[in-house]
């Protein structure tokens, strides 16, 4: 009987699902035993209740989650039981490996601070459609101020809408 799930490549990109607030812990292990990691972030501008001024607050793009690129079957065990990881995002009994694409397009909003552009430029309500590539037709409707929760549901049914790969 076929198995249905993906096949992991010698070296894929996977979601890692952190404890609250430990995306950094997580990231600081990783990149201490130069696994190539990425935690997207972003600038988030708040100001300030009594004077108005504004000040800049340095936020994971996807709150609880960050990407590391593993070669699944050698170092599940040591990631799985890193301090402040919950879990890999999985869809069946195995991690998903996040494909190439998602990472490359993320990394692509990345201006010269370090930090995810989020465009305020771009109407709320306008539908975006995805035309070619590995999200092709994939559809969302732009809000300019999503909430963290709902950047890691877009991000969580972008990695389980990806194309699966047949194993026999």
């Amino acid at each position: 009987m076929p198995n249905t799930e993906r096949t992991p490549s010698a070296n894929s990109w996977y979601a890692i699902h952190t404890h609250p607030r430990q995306e950094e812990r997580v990231y600081s292990n990783l990149q201490a035993w130069n696994e190539e990691s990425f935690l997207p972030r972003m600038r988030e501008c708040r100001y300030n209740q009594f004077t108005g001024k504004p000040s800049y607050v340095i936020k994971p793009l996807f709150p609880g989650y960050l990407f590391v690129r593993i070669n699944i079957e050698e170092a599940y065990h040591k990631l799985r039981y890193t301090r402040g990881v919950h879990s890999l995002v999985s869809f069946g009994s195995s991690p998903a490996p996040v494909d190439d694409e998602v990472i490359s397009t993320i990394k692509s909003r990345i201006v010269n601070e370090g930090f995810v552009l989020m465009s305020e430029e771009t109407a709320t309500g306008l539908e975006v459609k995805i035309e070619e590539g590995v999200l092709k037709d994939f559809t969302e409707v732009f809000e300019r101020n999503k909430s963290g929760s709902d950047r890691v549901t877009i991000l969580l049914h972008t990695v389980s809408c990806q194309p699966q790969t047949i194993r026999a």
